[in-house]
């Protein structure tokens, strides 16, 4: 089994022998992820953290050790003997003491190549006098601060198109949920699953020339076992065509006989080339064409004409040209073959890429860098365009809060809570205490007035909200620290695909789950 990825094994084999510096080895798991460019991306970026509670640490914590370029904490509050016993970063003597001052300290221990910085205004002071501020940074996160300023951040981060992302976290005992406000996410690198073409079915001339004259009858059975897959199921749909009038299998008959037909080409049983053949014969007939999310992309009229529009553009056009494909992956899946086998095919591949990324670079209509063309032709199957909301903005339409609470009801139950919990924080006067029952209902049934509620998830979501309405608990902090963490650095990298609505928790009964905004 050859197993290479995207790389030359000789250059593999080359870079090996390089020893990798301070850097690579103490980043070392987290560049298997996001490679060189969302490492990059992560130690230029700014982020603001509103509030020094527990989670939003762990939040911090979850950046600083993987690299972020700078971090602010916004909190003019003193630490409390409540704060010291539920947040790591606090100690009995920091009682008394700034909060962001405190935490910023600590979590500066932890990796000294990051920029840590203590800001100890009011939030609602920065939002009065010092709009500007929030705008020099590349991502910001709240955690639990007062509805009103956060209406105010939300509402004016939205009001800009190239202000940088906000998420808000929200967290009472045993739930929570976050979101992720944004106008529109460009993604080049989504990491897909879906596996790209071979174009088993499109061959390139090359690859199918090398193909028709591999003489199968004339190996050895060794250099038999060891024919990758790719040749053997060109070869095979090539001389179906044949004698079909130029067409795949179609039928279900048609296809268990050409499955048929690569078995009945094994020599010994154990020849794994052709059990692979075999498991991938579905690209024989499967038509390579354009994702159909690429295909809703190229009939949006609003793309802004960033580079990335530019490029989606051109990816565009190339795909209506024959044969109707996107630009050819060099990357090739593991398969059974020698190394000698498997390289000459790699080449094929690379070759083929290369002529097709100039003819993919002719036909932008902007000079656009050579190494951002580069990264897009090699993901092009995967680029996506996400359009997000303005936080709030599902609250403000009751028929999505119906629809959802059929489809998504528990989901919907603890958002309805967290939603009138902020209702009773925002409505003077206030009994003292926390919200009762009938509070919080008669919230959720003023956004929802004509909807018959589930009566188990709503009275499970506010029990919980009315036991816990302000605990910031140590675990559950931990937890969020790593899943908001992770969608931050999703956003700032612009890899993998990030949650695009809210992302509802409960760790009582110990699920997630997202609901569309």
């Amino acid at each position: 089994m050859v197993s290479n990825g995207s790389q030359d094994i000789k250059a593999e084999m080359a870079t090996s022998e390089v020893q990798p510096d301070n850097k690579t080895r103490r980043y070392d798991r987290q560049l298997r992820l996001w490679a060189a460019t969302g490492q990059s991306a992560l130690e230029s970026a700014r982020v603001l953290v509103i509030g020094a509670s527990a989670t939003a640490t762990s939040i911090l914590k979850n950046l600083v050790l993987p690299g972020i370029g700078h971090i602010t904490l916004l909190d003019h509050c003193v630490v409390s003997p409540a704060d010291a016993g539920n947040n790591f970063f606090f100690e009995g003597s920091s009682i008394g003491r700034n909060r962001a001052e405190e935490a910023v300290y600590r979590l500066a221990e932890l990796n000294d190549s990051v920029q840590a910085r203590a800001d100890t205004r009011d939030v609602a002071d920065v939002l009065a006098s010092d709009q500007s501020y929030f705008f020099g940074f590349s991502l910001i996160i709240t955690h639990n601060i007062a509805p009103v300023l956060l209406k105010r951040l939300a509402d004016l981060l939205w009001s800009n198109p190239s202000s940088p992302p906000l998420i808000p976290v929200r967290s009472a005992g045993f739930l929570a949920e976050f979101f992720v406000q944004f106008h529109t996410h460009e993604i080049i690198e989504s990491h897909t699953e879906d596996s790209t073409s071979l174009r088993i079915d499109k061959p390139f001339p090359a690859l199918l020339q090398a193909a028709r004259e591999l003489k199968f009858d004339a190996m050895d059975t060794t250099d038999h076992g060891h024919i990758p897959y790719v040749y053997i199921l060109v070869r095979a749909l090539d001389d179906w065509k044949t004698a079909h009038d130029g067409l795949p299998p179609q039928t279900y008959a048609e296809k268990q006989e050409f499955k048929s037909l690569l078995n009945a080409q094994k020599r010994t049983l154990d020849e794994e080339n052709f059990d692979e053949a075999v498991a991938q014969s579905y690209r024989a007939w499967t038509p390579t064409i354009t994702p159909p999310h690429l295909v809703e992309l190229f009939a949006d009229t609003t793309i802004p004409s960033t580079p990335f529009g530019h490029l989606l553009a051109a990816l565009q056009s190339f795909s209506r040209r024959p044969p109707h494909v996107l630009p050819l992956s060099v990357t090739l899946p593991d398969m059974k073959s020698d190394t000698e086998s498997y390289v000459r095919l790699q080449n094929l591949y690379r070759t083929q890429a290369a002529e097709e990324r100039e003819q993919f670079r002719a036909l932008l209509r902007v000079p656009v860098q050579n190494e951002l063309v580069d990264l897009f032709v090699k993901n092009a199957h995967g680029v996506q365009l996400l359009k997000g909301a303005c936080y709030g903005a599902l609250d403000a339409t009751p028929e999505k809060l119906t629809a959802h609470l059929g489809s998504l009801t528990r989901e919907t139950a603890t958002h309805l809570a967290f939603f009138a919990l902020d209702a009773w924080r925002s409505s003077p006067p206030r009994q003292s205490g926390g919200p009762t029952d009938s509070e919080l209902r008669e919230h959720i049934v003023s956004l929802v007035p004509s909807v018959e509620l589930d009566e188990k998830e709503i009275s499970d979501a506010v029990g919980e909200i009315i036991r816990a309405p302000t605990a910031d608990l140590p675990n559950v902090a931990a937890f969020l620290g790593g899943i908001v963490a992770q969608e931050a650095i999703k956003m700032i990298t612009r890899q993998y695909i990030p949650v695009n609505g809210y992302c509802v928790i409960d760790l009582v009964d110990t699920w997630t789950g997202v609901l569309p905004s």
